[in-house]
């Protein structure tokens, strides 16, 4: 299984930051975000190696990181950049993932994130949960605040966690349980990712591939067992940073 890290968006929310700088890269607790990530994962035997895709802006940076981080790293680092130089072109996390499979030639399972979260619990129970299951996964947690719903994904389960719905920004939700940018989809399903864009799947939203592949095949929602902390503007990243200090 390869951990592919979504992390060529340019975080216009976080300038002056993130003007000359990825977001991923800034740091939380002593270590970049992205660290926190990998180094979890990089216990799990079943994952055999890590893909980036960033843009060309920060593509040296992450070149930069990845000389130092794969000494310290057990499996391969990937670096790839998607030719993207502003917010205005960028092709959004569902062509990037395309660019990733293309480009490698993967054939793999793929356990899909966003690059600019921490979590404060481990990703190994989201990964064992996927594998027993056999099947595409989401992650998901509970969001009582209409407004919240609105501007993310939510759906609704069954008694197994069997996904019975999947909405992206819905004006009137379903249900209450959101869904973050963490997937595990089989190689099987990876390779669908081409046959989703013609079809007309949003290739910008990361979620977008994933509610387009649940009406399509079963698919499961893993219970998030901690906090995520999504990094998405100076007072978000002002508070993670606090809570990670006193850790």
């Amino acid at each position: 299984m390869k951990c592919l890290i979504l992390a060529a968006g340019y975080a216009t929310r976080l300038y002056p930051l993130t003007e000359h700088f990825p977001k991923p890269l800034l740091a939380v607790g002593g270590k970049p975000i992205v660290d926190w990530l990998i180094d979890d994962l990089a216990k799990l035997p079943v994952i055999d190696g890590f893909i980036i895709v960033t843009n060309h802006r920060f593509i040296q940076h992450f070149e930069a990181w990845r000389a130092h981080k794969s000494a310290a790293c057990p499996q391969e680092i990937a670096v790839l950049d998607d030719g993207t130089t502003a917010n205005e072109d960028r092709l959004g996390a569902v062509r990037d993932m395309s660019l990733a499979i293309d480009a490698l030639g993967l054939a793999d399972d793929l356990l899909v994130t966003a690059g600019d979260n921490v979590l404060d619990f481990s990703l190994s129970g989201f990964v064992a949960f996927a594998q027993e299951k056999r099947a595409p996964c989401v992650m998901c947690h509970e969001e009582l605040e209409l407004r919240r719903q609105q501007k993310t994904a939510i759906i609704t389960v069954d008694e197994r966690q069997r996904i019975t719905s999947y909405e992206e920004k819905p004006l009137h939700p379903r249900g209450n349980l959101a869904v973050p940018p963490f997937y595990y989809y089989r190689a099987c399903d990876a390779a669908r990712v081409q046959e989703a864009l013609a079809a007309g799947c949003n290739g910008d939203a990361p979620g977008s591939f994933a509610a387009w592949l649940s009406q399509r095949t079963p698919m499961y929602a893993y219970r998030m067992p901690g906090k995520r902390y999504d990094v998405g503007d100076i007072a978000s990243y002002e508070h993670v940073q606090r809570v990670f200090a006193q850790k």
